[in-house]
C-alpha cells in the first residue's frame, strides 16, 4: 500500500510539468533580445536604495532661495548655521558651532548644464554636464580649497548605447576608471569596472548586477577592495516604498545593515530608517505653499550619545 500510486497522479504531473515549460518557452519566444532596454549608468546602480535611506541629512538651520533670472539662468542663496564635528579619540561626538553662507549659479538648457558654488570658508565646488552628441556627454566636477592637497578634479565620459552603457572616468591624483554595464535580459543587467589610483598605487576590478520590474528593484556590487553592497527596494503602492540595504567589508569585517520607508504624500514626503548600529533617522519636506518647502531632519545614535536635528526652508 506505501507504494500504491492513485491512477492519474503521474500523468496530472506530467501535464503540470510540460504547461510551465511550455509557458517559461512562450515568456522567451516574445523577448526581443535585440531589442533591449538601456539599462542605468554603473554608478547609479543603487539609486532608489540610496534615495531612500539615505537623503541630505543634516543638523542646526538652513535656508536656501533660488532666484530665476530667465528660463536657463539663475541665482541661488544658502546660509547655514549649525554645529561641526571635530575629530576626538573619545567616543563621545565633540561639536563646534560653525556659520557659512553659500553663492551659486546655474545654466541650464537642453544639451548643457552648469552650476557653481562659492562659500565663505574659500571653498569653490562646479558641476558641468554637456552633452556632445545623442549617445556622448561629458561631465565635470570640481572642488578647490585653500587647503593643500585637498582640491579635486573628476572628468567623466558617458556613453550610451542601445542596451548598454560605458563610462570612462579621470581624475587628478593619476585616477583612471572604466566602467560598463549591459542589459541581458528585460529586467536584468549586469556590470563591471575597474579603476587605478596612481598616487596611493591601488587599484581594483568591480562586479555588478540589477534586477528591476514594476514592483521592485534588486541590485548587488563586489569589489577587490573588499566592499560588498545589496540593496533592495519594494514599491507597497504608488505611495509607499520599503528600502534595505547591506554594507559588508570582508577586509575590516565591518557590516550594516539597514531598513527604510518611504512614505510620499499629497504635499510632503516623508523618509525614515534604522540601522544595526542602533541609528535611527527620519526627513521630512513638506511644501507649504508654491515654490516654499520646510524640512526637518533628525538622527538619534544612543550609542555613541549624538543626537542631530535641523529644520530649513527652501524657497524658490
Amino acid at each position: 500500500m506505501a507504494g500504491f500510486v492513485p491512477p492519474g497522479t503521474t500523468l496530472l504531473g506530467n501535464e503540470a510539468t510540460s504547461a510551465a515549460a511550455k509557458k517559461v518557452n512562450e515568456v522567451h519566444k516574445n523577448v526581443d533580445y535585440m531589442n533591449l532596454p538601456c539599462p542605468i549608468p554603473y554608478e547609479e546602480l543603487h539609486r532608489e536604495a540610496l534615495m531612500s535611506l539615505k537623503p541630505e541629512y543634516f543638523e542646526g538651520m538652513r535656508f536656501d532661495f533660488t532666484k530665476g533670472l530667465n528660463q536657463k539662468f539663475s541665482l541661488s542663496h544658502s546660509v547655514m548655521m549649525g554645529p561641526m564635528e571635530i575629530p576626538s579619540q573619545s567616543s563621545e561626538a565633540i561639536k563646534i558651532p560653525t556659520a557659512h553662507y553659500e553663492f551659486g549659479a546655474n545654466f541650464i538648457d537642453q544639451r548643457t548644464m552648469l552650476i557653481g558654488r562659492v562659500l565663505t570658508d574659500g571653498r569653490l565646488n562646479a558641476r558641468v554636464k554637456c552633452d556632445l552628441t545623442d549617445d556622448l556627454a561629458l561631465k565635470a566636477n570640481a572642488q578647490l580649497t585653500n587647503e593643500p592637497h585637498m582640491s579635486h578634479v573628476m572628468l567623466n565620459f558617458d556613453y550610451k548605447g542601445k542596451d548598454y552603457r560605458s563610462q570612462l572616468q579621470l581624475g587628478n591624483g593619476a585616477l583612471f576608471g572604466a566602467s560598463y554595464i549591459q542589459s541581458v535580459t528585460p529586467h536584468l543587467s549586469l556590470g563591471a569596472e575597474v579603476f587605478w589610483a596612481g598616487q596611493h598605487r591601488k587599484s581594483g576590478v568591480g562586479y555588478a548586477g540589477r534586477y528591476e520590474t514594476d514592483k521592485m528593484v534588486a541590485a548587488g556590487q563586489v569589489a577587490s577592495t573588499g566592499l560588498m553592497a545589496l540593496s533592495y527596494v519594494q514599491k507597497v503602492s504608488e505611495k509607499v516604498s520599503l528600502a534595505t540595504d547591506f554594507m559588508y567589508n570582508y577586509l575590516s569585517r565591518d557590516v550594516t545593515v539597514s531598513a527604510g520607508y518611504d512614505y510620499a504624500l499629497r504635499q510632503a514626503r516623508l523618509r525614515g530608517k534604522i540601522d544595526s548600529n542602533g541609528c535611527t533617522s527620519a526627513f521630512l519636506e513638506e511644501r507649504l505653499n508654491m515654490g516654499l518647502n520646510f524640512i526637518l531632519s533628525a538622527e538619534l545614535d544612543h550609542k555613541k550619545k549624538d543626537y542631530k536635528f535641523g529644520f530649513g526652508l527652501t524657497v524658490g
